[in-house]
């Protein structure tokens, strides 16, 4: 076997074998498959596809490219995976309400992807906090704590990252088999028995249409499950940003805000219960999603999903009194300043794309590879969909490094922001339920 007549059968629409997928993503691992032939592989399957069976071969051979996980726990293992959005800090509340509803949590996260946050990347924001850990650091981690949040290893699905690099030069990106088969070989190498999908669509997304998240979403949900880990989405709407903030150190400070009740973002609460409720009762926690939903209400009322993230935080390195003084724990901007409406009227949209992108002008996300990111700097008290606004009133808060800076991103905040005479129809929280088939 060779990686000439695999891109040939791929290319000639003959499918991708098991067989040739191991062999493929061992020499992606290995080095054997060089850059050209790694970017012809993916051309191939950008322009032809592979079906549902090549899907499921290729995900498994990324999974098995390196070290897959395994547990010896008295409960599921399971997690969650967002495909990206501007304000999405659900893993951060996710994470220990599972935990303390009974789950093993290891989620392996990422950093921020073009105009959207990433996972990793806000709690570095916090002092002390560690997310480059190996895997058996992970698995004591996991067993003492219920739940930990880090970043991939080496270790994990090495073959995904070779290719991941070469879609981003080979005009490859948008394949939904790739994007499928990359994402779900880092979540499958695990170890998990129960996976929930939060497919983002709408301004903020990647996915901008229905259709494409959709399709997405059937993609992810046959391929998890034909790969042997239960697993469902839902899609949900990235039309705005989901929280109130956008940036690192002030997402996590409506994280908190959120546990401990001090103002309760609903929409965060709300989609976080309902992504929690469908991973429990995959997981065999709870009799049906609902019963699980009441779950995570309860962890996150109580105030024990608090105390579960603030173990968290001190087992990786972060102070030991995070939940009591997280304000002062946090980094924060030297310039704070408003954006304002420039007419009078009712948001009827918002371009979350360029919402994100202001944070990654304003230092709270890379413009290329290896940039430092500024924790302290983004956006608050961004104004929802609906809201009526006067004449110069406020759309968001503007937290930043310099005064210019912040000239700079109350522009771009103001130009994303359309205000009209009239209010408009709100989109739903959740779109549609994908279920394991």
């Amino acid at each position: 076997m060779d990686a000439r007549s695999i891109i040939a059968g791929v290319r000639d629409r003959r499918g991708l074998t098991p067989e040739a997928a191991r062999w493929f993503a061992a020499g992606l691992a290995s080095g054997e498959v060089t850059d050209a032939q790694a970017g012809a592989f993916a051309m191939a399957v950008f322009l032809n596809g592979l079906g549902e069976a090549g899907r499921v071969a290729l995900t498994e051979a990324m999974r098995d490219s390196g070290q897959v996980v395994t547990w010896d726990l008295p409960g599921p293992v399971v997690d969650k995976h967002s495909t990206g959005g501007i304000g999405d800090s659900v893993s951060l509340l996710l994470a220990p309400a599972l935990a303390v509803c009974g789950a093993f949590v290891p989620m392996i996260s990422g950093r921020g992807l073009g105009h959207t946050g990433g996972t990793v990347d806000k709690l570095e924001s916090i002092p002390g906090y560690r997310t480059d850990v190996g895997i058996a650091e992970l698995r004591s981690l996991v067993a003492r704590t219920g739940c930990a949040i880090v970043a991939a290893t080496g270790d994990i699905a090495p073959a995904d990252r070779r290719l991941y690099a070469i879609r981003d030069i080979s005009g490859t990106v948008e394949s939904i088999d790739l994007i499928t088969a990359s994402i779900l070989s880092k979540k499958l190498a695990a170890g998990l028995e129960a996976l929930i999908l939060d497919v983002k669509c709408g301004s903020g997304a990647f996915m901008k249409t229905p259709a494409d998240a959709e399709a997405l979403a059937r993609s992810l949900v046959a391929t998890a499950n034909g790969a042997g880990c239960r697993t469902a989405a839902l899609i949900t709407d990235m039309n705005q940003p989901l929280g109130h903030s956008a940036g690192n150190a002030l997402e996590v400070i409506e994280v908190m805000e959120t546990l401990t009740g001090v103002e309760v973002n609903e929409s965060l609460w709300d989609l976080t219960a309902a992504l929690g409720g469908e991973v429990l009762a995959m997981a065999g926690l709870a009799t049906d999603p609902a019963a699980g939903t009441e779950a995570i209400d309860d962890a996150l009322e109580t105030g024990r999903a608090a105390e579960k993230f603030g173990e968290m935080v001190a087992a990786l390195g972060g102070p030991t009194d995070f939940v009591e003084r997280y304000p002062d724990r946090l980094p924060s901007a030297p310039v704070v300043s408003a954006a304002v409406a420039p007419r009078a009227g009712f948001v009827t949209a918002i371009d979350g794309h360029a919402l994100g992108d202001a944070v990654v002008r304003l230092g709270g996300g890379r413009l290329r590879d290896g940039d430092r990111i500024n924790p302290s700097v983004g956006l608050a008290d961004l104004l929802p969909l609906g809201e009526e606004v006067a004449a110069g009133e406020p759309l968001a808060t503007i937290h930043a490094a310099t005064r210019d800076a912040a000239e700079r991103a109350a522009a771009a905040v103001s130009a994303a922001y359309t205000i009209a005479e009239e209010p408009a129809a709100e989109p739903p929280l959740i779109h549609e339920r994908i279920g394991p088939p």
